[in-house]
């Protein structure tokens, strides 16, 4: 019901109480050697980025430590194969803005940054990161805005890094499903869930 939104800052502030002073001290303009370390042994994180057309968050992931801290205040990672669709760098490149939210497994807390985004094709940077002699076609250069910790309430709440609350694949769609159903079948999924784990393995790098 319309008449139970809240439509303003004032109102929202409200409902909840002022921030405590560690949520406000831990924010950061820079990366210190706490965070250096949050992030280096991060394998996975979720980009999120805006633009003219609308909003994108895509994962990115990779042996921890791919996300290199060249200084306090940059950030270089890789962009590896992926669906072509470039939504997030079609997005920087409009609009620099991003934001990015770390995981570490078997870890409660994340860790959050937001900064502006370059995309580059630096030889140097696309050789760095290159796997089994395969160079990503570009990379993400990061100016760090602000960083920090969230608390680990969302994860110990989800219950995430507990083995026996995985989720069974085969008891949701496959993605050879999703792709026949939303295609009116021109897409045939049972030769695409077939040939999938192939596929992926065969095209990681």
């Amino acid at each position: 019901m319309q008449q139970h939104n809240v439509t303003s800052v004032q109102a929202l502030e409200a409902i909840y109480a002022e921030a405590s002073e560690a949520s406000i001290v831990k924010e950061l303009d820079h990366i210190d050697a706490n965070y250096r370390a949050l992030i280096e042994a991060s394998p996975f994180l979720a980009l999120a980025t805006v633009g003219p057309t609308g909003l994108d968050c895509s994962p990115r992931g990779d042996p921890r430590g791919f996300v290199h801290v060249v200084d306090e205040k940059t950030l270089i990672l890789p962009d590896r194969r992926g669906n072509n669709r470039i939504d997030s760098l079609r997005n920087l490149i409009e609009n620099p803005r991003l934001a990015m939210l770390f995981l570490i497994p078997g870890m409660g807390e994340t860790l959050r940054v937001n900064g502006r985004g370059r995309i580059s094709v630096d030889p140097v940077l696309l050789q760095r990161y290159a796997v089994d002699g395969k160079e990503p076609k570009v990379v993400l250069e990061v100016t760090v805005d602000a960083v920090f910790f969230q608390c680990a309430r969302a994860v110990i709440r989800a219950d995430l890094w507990n083995p026996a609350k995985y989720v069974t694949r085969s008891t949701l769609p496959s993605e050879g499903k999703i792709l026949a159903d939303a295609s009116a079948s021109r897409i045939d999924g049972a030769t695409y869930d077939r040939e999938l784990s192939a596929r992926v393995k065969s095209t990681l790098y």
